[in-house]
C-alpha cells in the first residue's frame, strides 16, 4: 500500500475519532431519550390497560348491585368512577332501574350527575333525562338540556316538553324536524306523526321518485 494511502486512511481515522469525541454527549442523549420513550410508553400502555381492567370490574359491581336491588351500593359506585363509557353506561342502568321500583327523582339525580364525556352515550342520556324532566313538570329545563337537539330522538323528546307546556307551535316544528330526520321505514314514524297531528301538524307527503 502506497505511503500517501496510508496517510489518508490514517487522517479519516482521526477524523472518525475526532467527531465520536465530539459528539459522544449527544448520542449519548440520544440513547438516554430514546430509552426514556420507549419505557414511558411501555408504562402508559400498562396503566391505560390497568385502568381499563379496574373500571370494567367496577362496572360489572355496580351492575350487580343494581340487581340485588342495592341502589345505594350502586350509587356510591357510578360516582366513584371516573368519567368515561363505563360511568355512563353504568348510570342508565342504574337510573332505569330506579324508574322501575319508582324512583323517579332519583333517577333524575343520577342521570344529572353524568358529565357526558362520550358524546354516544351522552345522546341518550340527555334524551332519557329529559324526558324524565317532562315526566316530572319540569318541562322548562328539559327544553334547555336539549336546547341543541339535531336528531331524531332528541327532537321528538324536545317537542313532548313544548308539548307538556302548552307550547304548540313549538312542538309542531319540533316533530315536523324529527320526521324529517327520520327514514320513511323507521317504526318511530308512525309516533311521531300521531304526535305532529296532535299540535296541528301535517306530516310532509313523501317525495315519489320519478
Amino acid at each position: 500500500m502506497a505511503i500517501d494511502e496510508l496517510l489518508d486512511e490514517r487522517e479519516q481515522g482521526e477524523r472518525v475519532k475526532a467527531w465520536l469525541r465530539d459528539n459522544a454527549l449527544g448520542l449519548v442523549g440520544g440513547l438516554v431519550v430514546g430509552a426514556a420513550l420507549i419505557g414511558g410508553w411501555q408504562y402508559w400502555k400498562n396503566r391505560t390497560h390497568t385502568q381499563a381492567v379496574e373500571q370494567h370490574s367496577a362496572y360489572q359491581t355496580a351492575l350487580l348491585d343494581i340487581r340485588s336491588g342495592e341502589f345505594d351500593k350502586a350509587s356510591q359506585t357510578v360516582a366513584g368512577l371516573p368519567d368515561t363509557a363505563y360511568s355512563e353506561l353504568a348510570a342508565l342502568q342504574l337510573a332505569k332501574a330506579q324508574v322501575d321500583k319508582g324512583d323517579r327523582d332519583a333517577a333524575i339525580a343520577t342521570l344529572e350527575s353524568v358529565k357526558g364525556t362520550e358524546p354516544g352515550v351522552a345522546a341518550v342520556v340527555k334524551q332519557r333525562l329529559a324526558r324524565l324532566l317532562t315526566d316530572a313538570g319540569r318541562g322548562e329545563d328539559a327544553v334547555k338540556l336539549l336546547a341543541d337537539a339535531d336528531d331524531a330522538v332528541s327532537l321528538e323528546a324536545r317537542g313532548d316538553a313544548h308539548f307538556a307546556l302548552k307550547q304548540n307551535e313549538q312542538a309542531r316544528a319540533d316533530y315536523a324536524q324529527a320526521l324529517r330526520k327520520l327514514d320513511s321505514a323507521a317504526q318511530q314514524r308512525g309516533l311521531v306523526e300521531l304526535k305532529l297531528s296532535e299540535v296541528g301538524g301535517t306530516p310532509d307527503e313523501p317525495e315519489v321518485e320519478s
